[in-house]
């Protein structure tokens, strides 16, 4: 999925049980962190954040950002995605309140904490 990012921040830290994710920086600057490692990325430059390992991004740049990111096997995510667009769910949750938690949960993913602070 292509993922277009105007405003700076990204999802809260997570992790998916069953599938790896790979974010392929197409636009723009971006912060990715896996496990304990942090990484910069600006067009073409990608990271993988294998199932299992803690992880997040935020878009950091000062103008237009677009972030691919795929997810092997694709598992659930694009029923987690469909979900996260039904009326009623709050806009870009994944936030991190107890009902966002329990919807990650359901999509074989586990909400580990908050997004990257961005001064």
């Amino acid at each position: 999925m292509e993922q277009s990012n105007r405003k700076r921040g990204g999802p809260p830290r997570h992790l998916h049980h069953n599938e790896d994710e790979l974010c392929y920086a197409l636009e723009g600057e971006y912060i990715v962190e896996v496990g304990a490692e942090r990484f910069f990325l600006k067009a073409g430059d990608c990271v993988l954040g294998p199932r299992g390992i803690p992880h997040v991004w935020a878009f950091v740049g000062d103008s237009a950002g677009r972030l691919l990111i795929s997810f092997a096997p694709a598992g659930k995510m694009e029923a987690f995605f469909n979900e996260r667009e039904k009326p009623g769910i709050k806009p870009g949750a994944y936030a991190s309140t107890p009902s966002d938690a329990t919807l990650l949960q359901a999509f074989g993913m586990e909400l580990i904490g908050p997004p990257i602070k961005l001064d």
